[in-house]
């Protein structure tokens, strides 16, 4: 059942730049998730949401994006976040029938359409160096994962990142990368958000785990 949970947005303009979340709480059906969650987040900040299955890590970053409603409290984005965020769910997102360049342009055309070559970049930096013009049908998962974060990987991308399990079917080198990746993104002042059960080998300096376990109602 679809949990009840696109948060309460509002977007001071003379706050500092981040996102802050106040007396969060998550309701599935007519069980409660979590609640009492508060969260502040700034320019460089890493948040590693982690607990149980079931606990409302994927419902939390949903929410966090604007996706759902909250049950209780709110979000608020402040200044150029609360305008930009990238949000990359659990699943790839991308069409089969379609290339891997097509589907970049597809999956950005929305907020900001890139040039094709801005796309090749982007795709040789998620490791697909060849792959452009071929249909992801034919390509393995871990390709196809690459193919969604290849937006991490084009210029101007948005100031915060909302990923879930974004490791999910890459091999190691693939993982070494995308840490690298989100390390170097925050160092930029940008803020990331993810679930993963995979322990960070590369973290920037404001790194911070969340135990969705400890807020279950």
């Amino acid at each position: 059942m679809q949990a009840r949970c696109a948060a309460r947005l509002d977007t001071p303009a003379a706050t500092a730049p981040g996102l802050t979340a106040a007396g969060l709480a998550c309701e599935r059906g007519e069980r409660r998730l979590f609640r009492h969650l508060h969260l502040q987040l700034q320019p460089g900040d890493m948040l590693q949401v982690s607990g149980p299955n079931g606990s409302g890590k994927t419902s939390l970053l949903r929410l966090l994006a604007g996706l759902m409603r909250p049950a209780a409290g709110n979000v608020q984005w402040h200044g150029p976040a609360g305008r930009r965020l990238l949000w990359i769910g659990h699943a790839a997102g991308i069409k089969g029938l379609l290339t891997a360049h097509e589907n970049l342009s597809w999956l950005s055309a929305l907020h900001a359409p890139v040039s094709r070559a801005d796309s090749w970049r982007a795709l040789e930096a998620a490791g697909l160096r060849g792959f452009e013009d071929v249909p992801c049908h034919t390509l393995s998962a871990g390709q196809q994962r690459r193919v969604a974060l290849a937006r991490l990987y084009l210029p101007g991308s948005a100031p915060l990142w909302i990923l879930d399990e974004p490791f999910t079917a890459l091999d190691r080198q693939g993982v070494t990368q995308l840490e690298q990746h989100l390390a170097s993104h925050c160092a930029r002042g940008g803020i990331v958000v993810l679930t993963s059960h995979h322990r960070l080998a590369h973290r920037p300096s404001a790194y911070r785990e969340l135990d969705l376990g400890q807020y279950a109602a």
